[in-house]
Protein backbone atom coordinates (compact mmCIF):
# COMPACT_ATOMS: atom_id res chain seq x y z
CA UNK A 1 0.00 0.00 0.00
CA UNK A 2 1.87 3.01 -1.26
CA UNK A 3 -1.14 5.22 -1.83
CA UNK A 4 -4.34 6.18 -0.09
CA UNK A 5 -6.71 3.21 -0.53
CA UNK A 6 -9.83 4.15 1.40
CA UNK A 7 -11.27 0.67 0.88
CA UNK A 8 -8.50 -0.93 2.93
CA UNK A 9 -9.68 -2.73 6.06
CA UNK A 10 -7.42 -1.68 8.93
CA UNK A 11 -7.35 -3.57 12.22
CA UNK A 12 -6.05 -1.36 15.06
CA UNK A 13 -5.17 -3.08 18.33
CA UNK A 14 -5.02 -1.03 21.51
CA UNK A 15 -7.53 1.32 19.87
CA UNK A 16 -9.05 2.44 23.17
CA UNK A 17 -5.67 3.46 24.61
CA UNK A 18 -3.83 6.77 24.70
CA UNK A 19 -2.12 6.47 21.31
CA UNK A 20 -4.83 4.26 19.84
CA UNK A 21 -7.58 6.88 20.17
CA UNK A 22 -5.43 9.37 18.28
CA UNK A 23 -4.55 6.91 15.51
CA UNK A 24 -8.22 6.00 15.01
CA UNK A 25 -9.05 9.71 14.88
CA UNK A 26 -6.32 10.40 12.30
CA UNK A 27 -7.34 7.60 9.93
CA UNK A 28 -11.00 8.56 10.27
CA UNK A 29 -10.21 12.18 9.39
CA UNK A 30 -8.31 10.93 6.34
CA UNK A 31 -11.47 9.22 5.08
CA UNK A 32 -10.91 5.56 5.98
CA UNK A 33 -14.27 4.02 6.82
CA UNK A 34 -13.24 0.36 7.13
CA UNK A 35 -11.40 0.67 10.43
CA UNK A 36 -11.72 -2.13 12.95
CA UNK A 37 -10.62 -0.72 16.31
CA UNK A 38 -10.26 -3.35 19.03
CA UNK A 39 -9.44 -3.18 22.73
CA UNK A 40 -9.03 -5.56 25.66
CA UNK A 41 -12.80 -6.05 25.97
CA UNK A 42 -12.97 -7.32 22.40
CA UNK A 43 -10.09 -9.82 22.22
CA UNK A 44 -7.44 -11.21 24.56
CA UNK A 45 -4.21 -10.80 22.59
CA UNK A 46 -2.41 -13.11 25.05
CA UNK A 47 -4.75 -15.93 24.04
CA UNK A 48 -3.62 -17.76 20.90
CA UNK A 49 -7.14 -18.87 19.96
CA UNK A 50 -8.47 -15.33 20.33
CA UNK A 51 -5.73 -13.94 18.09
CA UNK A 52 -6.27 -16.63 15.46
CA UNK A 53 -10.02 -16.01 15.44
CA UNK A 54 -9.65 -12.24 15.34
CA UNK A 55 -7.30 -12.11 12.36
CA UNK A 56 -9.08 -14.87 10.44
CA UNK A 57 -12.61 -13.46 10.83
CA UNK A 58 -11.77 -9.78 10.43
CA UNK A 59 -9.42 -10.53 7.52
CA UNK A 60 -7.73 -7.11 7.56
CA UNK A 61 -5.54 -5.68 4.83
CA UNK A 62 -3.40 -3.90 7.43
CA UNK A 63 -2.77 -4.42 11.14
CA UNK A 64 -1.58 -1.48 13.23
CA UNK A 65 -0.45 -3.02 16.51
CA UNK A 66 -0.68 -0.46 19.33
CA UNK A 67 -1.70 -2.72 22.20
CA UNK A 68 1.07 -3.01 24.78
CA UNK A 69 1.79 -3.51 28.45
CA UNK A 70 3.33 -0.15 29.35
CA UNK A 71 4.25 2.03 32.31
CA UNK A 72 6.88 4.28 33.79
CA UNK A 73 10.10 3.35 35.57
CA UNK A 74 8.29 2.19 38.70
CA UNK A 75 5.97 -0.16 36.82
CA UNK A 76 8.87 -1.57 34.77
CA UNK A 77 10.94 -2.24 37.89
CA UNK A 78 8.00 -3.88 39.66
CA UNK A 79 6.92 -6.19 36.83
CA UNK A 80 9.82 -6.89 34.44
CA UNK A 81 8.66 -10.43 33.72
CA UNK A 82 5.16 -9.28 32.88
CA UNK A 83 6.46 -6.54 30.61
CA UNK A 84 8.67 -8.80 28.51
CA UNK A 85 6.30 -11.78 28.40
CA UNK A 86 3.11 -9.93 27.54
CA UNK A 87 4.64 -7.64 24.93
CA UNK A 88 6.48 -10.48 23.24
CA UNK A 89 3.47 -12.80 23.36
CA UNK A 90 1.05 -10.29 21.85
CA UNK A 91 3.45 -9.33 19.07
CA UNK A 92 4.58 -12.84 18.19
CA UNK A 93 1.04 -14.16 17.95
CA UNK A 94 -0.23 -11.25 15.87
CA UNK A 95 2.67 -11.19 13.45
CA UNK A 96 2.48 -14.92 12.78
CA UNK A 97 -1.28 -14.82 12.24
CA UNK A 98 -0.85 -11.81 9.95
CA UNK A 99 1.62 -13.84 7.86
CA UNK A 100 -0.60 -16.93 7.80
CA UNK A 101 -3.67 -14.94 6.80
CA UNK A 102 -1.82 -12.95 4.14
CA UNK A 103 -2.25 -9.53 5.73
CA UNK A 104 -0.73 -6.99 3.36
CA UNK A 105 1.11 -4.94 5.99
CA UNK A 106 1.90 -5.02 9.71
CA UNK A 107 2.70 -1.75 11.50
CA UNK A 108 4.94 -2.33 14.55
CA UNK A 109 5.28 0.40 17.18
CA UNK A 110 8.54 -0.08 19.06
CA UNK A 111 9.99 2.20 21.76
CA UNK A 112 12.89 4.54 22.50
CA UNK A 113 13.49 2.22 25.49
CA UNK A 114 14.98 -0.33 23.08
CA UNK A 115 18.06 1.84 22.48
CA UNK A 116 21.32 1.09 24.35
CA UNK A 117 21.79 2.91 27.65
CA UNK A 118 24.72 5.06 26.49
CA UNK A 119 24.83 6.46 22.96
CA UNK A 120 25.88 9.69 21.27
CA UNK A 121 23.05 12.23 21.09
CA UNK A 122 20.87 12.20 19.04
CA UNK A 123 20.18 8.44 18.79
CA UNK A 124 20.51 7.16 15.23
CA UNK A 125 18.68 4.05 14.02
CA UNK A 126 21.94 2.40 12.93
CA UNK A 127 23.05 2.33 16.60
CA UNK A 128 19.96 0.49 17.84
CA UNK A 129 21.75 -2.83 18.29
CA UNK A 130 25.03 -1.49 19.72
CA UNK A 131 24.33 -2.44 23.34
CA UNK A 132 21.72 -3.33 25.94
CA UNK A 133 18.92 -0.96 26.99
CA UNK A 134 18.78 0.91 30.30
CA UNK A 135 18.20 -1.67 33.06
CA UNK A 136 15.11 0.09 34.46
CA UNK A 137 13.09 -0.72 31.32
CA UNK A 138 15.20 -3.24 29.42
CA UNK A 139 12.58 -6.08 29.42
CA UNK A 140 10.08 -3.83 27.66
CA UNK A 141 12.70 -2.46 25.29
CA UNK A 142 14.11 -5.88 24.43
CA UNK A 143 10.61 -7.26 23.76
CA UNK A 144 9.87 -4.48 21.29
CA UNK A 145 13.28 -4.75 19.64
CA UNK A 146 12.87 -8.51 19.25
CA UNK A 147 9.58 -8.05 17.42
CA UNK A 148 11.31 -5.66 15.03
CA UNK A 149 13.98 -8.28 14.32
CA UNK A 150 11.22 -10.84 13.71
CA UNK A 151 9.65 -8.56 11.10
CA UNK A 152 13.00 -8.13 9.39
CA UNK A 153 13.36 -11.93 9.26
CA UNK A 154 9.82 -12.32 7.88
CA UNK A 155 10.55 -9.78 5.17
CA UNK A 156 13.64 -11.72 4.15
CA UNK A 157 12.05 -15.18 4.21
CA UNK A 158 8.40 -14.50 3.33
CA UNK A 159 8.52 -11.00 1.74
CA UNK A 160 6.10 -9.95 4.47
CA UNK A 161 5.46 -6.19 4.39
CA UNK A 162 5.79 -4.25 7.62
CA UNK A 163 6.62 -0.91 9.23
CA UNK A 164 9.03 -0.50 12.17
CA UNK A 165 8.61 2.77 14.05
CA UNK A 166 10.50 3.85 17.18
CA UNK A 167 8.58 6.59 19.00
CA UNK A 168 10.09 8.65 21.77
CA UNK A 169 8.26 9.47 25.03
CA UNK A 170 4.70 10.54 24.19
CA UNK A 171 2.45 12.96 26.04
CA UNK A 172 -0.91 14.63 25.56
CA UNK A 173 -4.57 14.60 26.62
CA UNK A 174 -6.22 11.28 27.54
CA UNK A 175 -3.03 9.77 28.96
CA UNK A 176 -3.10 7.73 32.18
CA UNK A 177 -4.09 9.30 35.49
CA UNK A 178 -2.61 6.44 37.53
CA UNK A 179 0.46 7.68 39.43
CA UNK A 180 1.58 4.08 40.03
CA UNK A 181 2.02 3.31 36.33
CA UNK A 182 2.11 6.50 34.26
CA UNK A 183 5.05 8.26 32.63
CA UNK A 184 6.96 11.38 33.65
CA UNK A 185 4.87 14.18 32.10
CA UNK A 186 1.46 13.02 33.33
CA UNK A 187 2.96 12.18 36.73
CA UNK A 188 4.41 15.69 37.16
CA UNK A 189 1.27 17.39 35.85
CA UNK A 190 -1.00 15.43 38.20
CA UNK A 191 1.22 16.05 41.23
CA UNK A 192 1.44 19.76 40.46
CA UNK A 193 -2.29 20.26 39.86
CA UNK A 194 -3.19 18.38 43.05
CA UNK A 195 -0.54 20.22 45.08
CA UNK A 196 -1.86 23.58 43.90
CA UNK A 197 -5.44 22.55 44.62
CA UNK A 198 -4.65 21.32 48.14
CA UNK A 199 -2.14 24.03 49.03
CA UNK A 200 0.68 21.51 49.48
CA UNK A 201 4.07 23.23 49.98
CA UNK A 202 6.03 21.01 47.57
CA UNK A 203 5.85 18.22 44.99
CA UNK A 204 8.13 15.19 45.06
CA UNK A 205 9.85 14.04 41.85
CA UNK A 206 11.89 10.91 41.19
CA UNK A 207 15.67 11.10 40.79
CA UNK A 208 17.66 14.32 40.75
CA UNK A 209 16.40 15.96 37.56
CA UNK A 210 19.72 15.65 35.74
CA UNK A 211 18.59 13.32 32.93
CA UNK A 212 17.17 14.43 29.60
CA UNK A 213 14.25 13.23 27.51
CA UNK A 214 12.78 13.78 24.06
CA UNK A 215 9.00 14.30 24.16
CA UNK A 216 6.47 14.10 21.32
CA UNK A 217 2.84 15.21 21.34
CA UNK A 218 0.61 12.19 20.75
CA UNK A 219 -1.18 13.67 17.72
CA UNK A 220 2.17 14.15 16.00
CA UNK A 221 2.95 10.48 16.59
CA UNK A 222 -0.43 9.46 15.15
CA UNK A 223 0.35 11.54 12.05
CA UNK A 224 3.70 9.75 11.68
CA UNK A 225 2.01 6.36 11.95
CA UNK A 226 -0.42 7.38 9.23
CA UNK A 227 2.36 8.54 6.90
CA UNK A 228 4.39 5.38 7.48
CA UNK A 229 1.37 3.15 6.85
CA UNK A 230 0.81 4.89 3.53
CA UNK A 231 4.43 4.93 2.36
CA UNK A 232 6.53 2.14 3.90
CA UNK A 233 6.55 -1.62 3.13
CA UNK A 234 9.81 -2.75 4.67
CA UNK A 235 10.84 -2.90 8.36
CA UNK A 236 13.65 -0.38 8.29
CA UNK A 237 13.88 1.26 11.73
CA UNK A 238 12.45 4.80 11.71
CA UNK A 239 12.70 7.15 14.69
CA UNK A 240 9.63 9.21 15.57
CA UNK A 241 10.55 12.02 17.95
CA UNK A 242 10.92 15.76 18.39
CA UNK A 243 14.67 15.80 17.77
CA UNK A 244 15.06 17.93 20.91
CA UNK A 245 16.04 17.06 24.48
CA UNK A 246 15.07 18.73 27.71
CA UNK A 247 16.41 18.30 31.23
CA UNK A 248 13.84 16.77 33.55
CA UNK A 249 14.57 19.55 36.05
CA UNK A 250 13.68 22.11 33.38
CA UNK A 251 10.57 20.13 32.45
CA UNK A 252 9.33 20.24 36.06
CA UNK A 253 9.96 23.98 36.27
CA UNK A 254 8.08 24.54 33.01
CA UNK A 255 5.05 22.54 34.17
CA UNK A 256 5.04 24.35 37.52
CA UNK A 257 5.03 27.68 35.67
CA UNK A 258 2.23 26.65 33.32
CA UNK A 259 0.10 25.34 36.20
CA UNK A 260 0.93 28.48 38.20
CA UNK A 261 1.98 26.48 41.26
CA UNK A 262 3.96 28.43 43.88
CA UNK A 263 5.40 25.52 45.87
CA UNK A 264 8.83 23.88 45.87
CA UNK A 265 10.34 20.81 44.23
CA UNK A 266 11.74 17.98 46.35
CA UNK A 267 13.91 15.53 44.41
CA UNK A 268 13.75 11.97 45.75
CA UNK A 269 17.26 10.76 44.99
CA UNK A 270 16.45 7.31 46.42
CA UNK A 271 14.48 6.73 43.19
CA UNK A 272 16.20 5.92 39.89
CA UNK A 273 16.80 8.49 37.16
CA UNK A 274 16.60 6.00 34.30
CA UNK A 275 18.58 6.45 31.07
CA UNK A 276 20.97 9.44 31.35
CA UNK A 277 20.05 11.08 28.04
CA UNK A 278 17.45 10.54 25.31
CA UNK A 279 16.99 12.35 22.04
CA UNK A 280 16.16 10.85 18.65
CA UNK A 281 17.62 11.74 15.29
CA UNK A 282 14.58 12.22 13.03
CA UNK A 283 16.42 12.67 9.72
CA UNK A 284 15.14 9.33 8.42
CA UNK A 285 11.49 10.10 9.23
CA UNK A 286 11.78 13.43 7.44
CA UNK A 287 13.31 11.79 4.37
CA UNK A 288 11.17 8.64 4.14
CA UNK A 289 7.85 9.87 5.52
CA UNK A 290 7.95 13.59 4.77
CA UNK A 291 7.04 13.99 8.44
CA UNK A 292 8.16 16.16 11.31
CA UNK A 293 6.43 17.38 14.49
CA UNK A 294 3.92 20.22 14.22
CA UNK A 295 2.93 20.86 17.85
CA UNK A 296 5.35 23.01 19.86
CA UNK A 297 6.31 21.60 23.25
CA UNK A 298 4.88 24.40 25.38
CA UNK A 299 1.65 24.46 23.37
CA UNK A 300 1.32 20.71 23.76
CA UNK A 301 1.90 20.95 27.50
CA UNK A 302 -0.76 23.66 27.83
CA UNK A 303 -3.32 21.45 26.09
CA UNK A 304 -2.33 18.47 28.23
CA UNK A 305 -2.52 20.45 31.47
CA UNK A 306 -5.93 21.83 30.52
CA UNK A 307 -7.24 18.29 29.98
CA UNK A 308 -5.83 17.02 33.31
CA UNK A 309 -7.24 20.02 35.19
CA UNK A 310 -10.69 19.15 33.87
CA UNK A 311 -10.24 15.48 34.73
CA UNK A 312 -8.91 16.03 38.24
CA UNK A 313 -10.81 19.10 39.44
CA UNK A 314 -14.23 18.96 37.81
Amino acid sequence: MNKKDLSAKILITGATGFLGKNVVKKFTLEGFDHLVPVGRKDFDLLNKEDVEYMVRTISPDIIIHLAATVGGIGANLKSPGKFIYENLSMGLGLIEQARINKVKKFVHISTVCSYPRILPIPFKEDDLHNGLPEITNSPYGIAKKTLGILLQAYKKEYNFNSVYLIPTNLYGPHDSSNLDTNHVIPAIIIKTILAKSSGAPFISCWGDGSVTRDFLYVEDCANAIYQATMKINTPIEINIGSGKEILISDLVKLIIRLVDYKGDIHWDVTKPNGQPRRCLDITRSKELLGWEPEIGFEDGLKQTIKWYEKELLS
